[in-house]
């Protein structure tokens, strides 16, 4: 009888203990971890091997210079944008600034006249352009050639050797300092009363008839004060106010305040202007007016300053009214002394206007106030 087999009996028991199982799946976790880790810092490195090698090999491609030059269009991009974003800016900017005024415009504002003291040296004239603005002033004047036939400035016009004073100020530095602090500069000369440039080129001043070795003076004779005169029917009279103009222009003044702009109170038979050609008194300064201002239009505004009684009655120093002379910028000066007479200086205004006078300030010949 066959001899029955033997089973064996299996047993599914572990033989690790709890601890151990979990010493295990720490283990296995720290394993993923690792290689996870490794895995992912090698593959910038492995990617940029397998892509150079796609490249190099397979496409036949320089990938390095290919990347330059993306990195090259990548970096013009990004400074044309720039240049454009700062070329917006610049525009965004600049039209939100108020465009510049020439400074030939005439403009509304108050005007003041200026003390050649107060433009020592450049400090001076910086504070006293400061306190000018402070006080609302658009126009400032500054006498640059008055009525004794002085020039207060270094003048380089022949005809003005013998007149430049002692003490001088630099009318460049002025107009630069008072247009940045936004006044307008206004250059005030006298023009035909001039006793020493009738003596530096005596062809320019009126003559004595009886004797043209001498020149004719406003009075009986030096003692009394008698001074000589430049002559408005000489063209070389005309020509060197124009020169000084001229000069005070390419200083930088755009706008020139002219008074003296006509003959001597005294009528004498004893005065000779030489050849007039038959012009009237006011047609020759009529005339002078006219060629100044052609001369200088477009470059420089010109204002004419004439005494009240010249605005309100024709005078022999003019021969007509100063608008009638093509008078268009006109300042007309109060006597000192005399109180101001509102319904005349309203009457007046009025008038010269209506003559053609495009604009007409008022000033205090005692205070140097102007309305």
């Amino acid at each position: 009888m066959p001899k029955r087999r033997q089973k064996v009996k299996r047993y599914h028991r572990s033989f690790y203990s709890r601890g151990d199982k979990i010493k295990k799946a720490i283990g296995i976790v720290v394993l993923a971890v690792v290689v996870l880790g490794a895995a992912w810092l090698a593959a910038p490195y492995v990617l940029d091997w397998a892509t150079h090698t796609w490249y190099t090999v397979v496409r036949d491609r320089d990938l390095s210079a290919s990347s330059e030059a993306s990195s090259a269009a990548s970096s013009e991009a990004a400074s044309s944008s720039e240049a454009a974003s700062s070329q917006a800016a610049s525009s965004e900017a600049a039209s939100s600034r108020p465009e510049p005024v020439a400074g030939t415009v005439i403009r509304e504002g108050s005007w003041s006249a200026v003390s050649l003291s107060a433009l020592g040296d450049e400090a001076s004239i910086r504070s006293t352009a400061q306190s000018l603005a402070a006080q609302g002033v658009t126009y400032a004047v500054i006498p640059l050639k008055d009525t004794s036939g002085y020039v207060y400035y270094a003048s380089a016009v022949p005809a003005a050797s013998g007149s430049v004073a002692a003490t001088v100020v630099d009318p460049a530095l002025i107009a630069s300092t008072f247009k940045e602090e936004g006044l307008v500069p206004v250059a005030e000369l006298a023009a035909f009363q001039d006793p020493v440039a009738s003596y530096t080129v005596r062809s320019m001043a009126i003559q004595y008839s009886g004797d043209g070795s001498y020149l004719w003076l406003d009075a009986a004779n030096v003692a009394a004060g008698g001074k000589p005169w430049l002559n408005p029917y000489a063209a070389s009279a005309v020509q060197f106010v124009g020169d000084l103009v001229e000069e005070l222009y390419n200083a930088g003044f755009e706008q020139v305040c002219l008074s003296a702009v006509q003959f001597p109170h005294s009528t004498s038979s004893k005065q000779s202007f030489g050849e007039t050609g038959g012009v009237s008194r006011d047609g020759q300064l009529r005339a002078d007016i006219a060629a100044w201002d052609a001369r200088f239009a477009g470059r420089v505004t010109l204002w004419y300053e004439y005494p009240l009684d010249s605005c309100t009655s024709v005078s022999p120093t003019l021969g007509a009214l100063p608008a009638q002379l093509g008078v268009k910028n006109l300042v007309i000066s109060l006597p000192a002394g005399e109180a101001r007479d509102e319904a005349q200086l309203a009457q007046t205004t009025a008038q010269m206007k209506e003559m053609g006078a495009a604009h007409v300030v008022v000033r205090d010949s005692g205070s140097g106030s102007f309305y």
